[in-house]
């Protein structure tokens, strides 16, 4: 199944990082398979335009400048800080040394801008369209993301602060998720809150 699903490149030497950012993207985008590479060598010997995007180190993206310039539009440059674009302006870029919701932030602003309304993105395969949560379990979870604690969304909602924990714990049940990170991402990929709203 997974060779029908389109496909993300990771070139990167640090393989904690990449391993790290493997999991966010798939996490962003599980309709994608996402495959890491260590150099640019390994890369270029695994079919690179089969891929729809490339999240490229700084570095090796320097040191193969004109391949990538030549797909600019695929290219995604991972950065330590948001002043190490200037020397890569044309390439989107990704600062990747900043905390994870910061991060993950930044990730699904890059996936709406290139992909606003799912435009160029294969459908979601019918097990994730599904609705899984109740109504009022998408209210809790939007006010979650948002940043609201338990009190705030019990007062928000006029229910009780013991109901809002019960839903908190049933909403990470029912889509198996352990972090609020998690959430934010199905939050949003599912247009059940506005990215500018966290």
């Amino acid at each position: 199944m997974s060779e029908s699903r389109p496909r993300i490149a990771i070139i990167d030497s640090n393989t904690l990082a990449a391993l790290g950012l493997k999991q966010m993207l798939q996490n962003v985008m599980p309709i994608m398979t996402v495959d890491t590479f260590g150099s640019f060598s390994e890369f270029e010997a695994a079919a690179p335009e089969r891929y729809f995007h490339y999240f490229v180190s700084m570095n090796i993206v320097v040191q193969h400048r004109a391949w990538f310039t030549d797909h600019r539009r695929k290219t995604i440059v991972l950065t330590l800080s948001l002043t190490d674009t200037s020397q890569l302006s044309d390439f989107h870029s990704l600062c990747i040394n900043q905390p994870e919701p910061q991060l993950i932030r930044q990730l699904l602003m890059l996936v709406q801008h290139a992909h606003g309304n799912g435009k160029n993105l294969p459908p979601m395969p019918q097990i994730l369209q599904q609705k899984i949560l109740s109504d009022r379990e998408i209210e809790v979870m939007s006010l979650i993301v948002q940043g609201y604690i338990n009190k705030e969304i019990a007062d928000r909602l006029n229910i009780g602060l013991a109901t809002v924990i019960t839903h908190r714990k049933n909403i990470m049940d029912k889509l198996g998720m352990k972090s609020v990170s998690a959430l934010t991402i199905y939050a949003v990929m599912h247009g059940y809150v506005d990215i500018n709203k966290i």
